[in-house]
């Protein structure tokens, strides 16, 4: 699971605030990357571990309600707007396609992008972090 996000951006720490969340549980099924904004920065973590399922999660600015969280489909990833990292989301996805099976991204909706994390968003973190270990985050809706 690669978590994505800016800790002082305001909602974009959303992705380091669920990996330090999911960090706390042990499992051997789990790995949880901080990627902070710069994701490309693990493609060799990815590479070594070749996960069947990779999992990542990130501010994306969707035009919903602060808090909602989606899965957003391939066909979407190149029109969404993803926070602030160094290259698209889209770009990083087309390359670890070569060595992971299943590739989900989860986006939850910002309030804003500067200052501290809101508390609408932190509550939809804790919602995805349960739903991550609980192992029913395929239930969340998919974005149309």
């Amino acid at each position: 699971m690669l978590c994505v996000g800016n800790r002082e951006g305001g909602d974009d720490a959303i992705g380091p605030f669920i990996a330090d969340k999911l960090n706390q549980y042990e499992s051997e099924d789990l790995i949880c990357i901080d990627a902070g904004i710069a994701p490309e920065n693990f493609t060799d973590v990815v590479k070594k571990h070749h996960p069947k399922r990779l999992v990542i999660i990130d501010a994306i600015e969707m035009n919903r309600s602060p808090g909602e969280i989606f899965q957003v489909p391939s066909n979407k990833i190149g029109v969404m707007h993803m926070s602030t990292h160094g290259i698209p989301l889209s770009v990083l996805i087309k390359y670890f396609n070569q060595y992971v099976e299943f590739i989900v991204l989860i986006g939850i909706q910002p309030s804003q992008m500067r200052g501290n994390l809101t508390g609408v968003v932190k509550h939809a973190g804790e919602q995805l972090i349960h739903m991550i270990v609980s192992d029913s985050f395929e239930k969340i809706s998919i974005l149309s």
